[in-house]
């Protein structure tokens, strides 16, 4: 399965760079920039994790991006399952196209279900990521992102999340 599943997303994703690459011409100046990030894990007791984050953005200037982005996840396993929706407005601005710093509001909506103990929930939670990180350029008007945020709402006992540091990689076409 992990033979099949890894070179579909660097296929997918490629493909994606390739067509947008292809129809931008200097004369037109497209501010819209598309992207977002795909992740896929496996675990013990047959769990599984399925999340893709899209996101739609403008550019105000050259450097500074705003946009919405939203969030699926669905994660499953021998004792329970979970689905999670979220979407928000985000900020980024970028360093010499090499660096970029990033604010993201998220507002999620959280269904959960406890296999063993037949427990059901369903939750509400707010998120403000802050970072930022490096980013690749892997085409014309194409990168890889791959940063650091951090949810400053996050607290430790009334969370959701197991912490508030979110590693990400992600991929936006369009600067």
């Amino acid at each position: 399965m992990k033979k099949f599943i890894i070179p579909l997303f660097l296929a997918i994703s490629g493909a994606a760079c390739s067509q947008v690459a292809v129809g931008t011409s200097s004369g037109n100046e497209n501010r819209w920039t598309f992207g977002g990030g795909i992740g896929v894990g496996f675990g013990s007791q047959s769990a599984f994790y399925l999340q893709a984050s899209p996101r739609v953005g403008y550019r105000l200037t050259n450097d500074l991006e705003a946009g919405v982005v939203g969030s699926i996840s669905w994660q499953t396993s021998d004792y329970y399952r979970s689905t999670m929706l979220g979407v928000g407005p985000f900020l980024n601005y970028y360093i010499a196209r090499t660096f970029y710093l990033s604010a993201n509001y998220q507002h999620y909506f959280i269904n959960y279900k406890d296999k063993y103990y037949d427990y059901k929930m369903n939750e509400e939670e707010d998120a403000l990521y802050l970072g930022g990180g490096y980013m690749q350029r892997i085409g014309n008007n194409s990168f890889m992102q791959i940063g650091l945020m951090y949810n400053v709402l996050w607290k430790e006992n009334s969370s959701i999340f197991s912490s508030g540091l979110i590693p990400n990689i992600g991929f936006v076409v369009g600067l």
